[in-house]
């Protein structure tokens, strides 16, 4: 993945490359270009599955997109190395912190 080889021309030898892939074709790339996280955005538990056994330790894990607290152990039952929620902000209830409503405490 020539991506892959321009992040790490221009990036620090600590630099950590991680690819987002939708499908195994995408996953095959990304271990094959050297990925060091391949992350599975939206992919069903058997192509998860199917993309783990795929990489082969050759890189870290990471599932991500609808994830939340009813499939969360299935997720990580398949032996990824991280799991992303996104659930956990999307259902906060929004704070207003705008200072436009900001007086000075002496009135003026």
């Amino acid at each position: 993945m020539r991506a892959i080889e321009m992040a790490r021309a221009h990036a620090s030898f600590t630099t950590t490359v991680e690819i987002e892939c939708e499908n195994l074709d995408m996953v095959r790339e990304a271990v094959e270009a050297g990925a060091d996280i391949i992350m599975f955005d939206n992919m069903t538990h058997d192509d998860m599955a199917a993309a783990i056994e795929l990489i082969d330790g050759r890189a870290k894990t990471e599932c991500s997109g609808n994830v939340d607290a009813s499939n969360i152990r299935a997720l990580a039952d398949l032996g990824v190395d991280y799991i992303s929620s996104g659930a956990l902000t999307h259902s906060a209830p929004i704070l207003d912190l705008s200072l436009k409503h900001l007086r000075l405490l002496d009135g003026k």
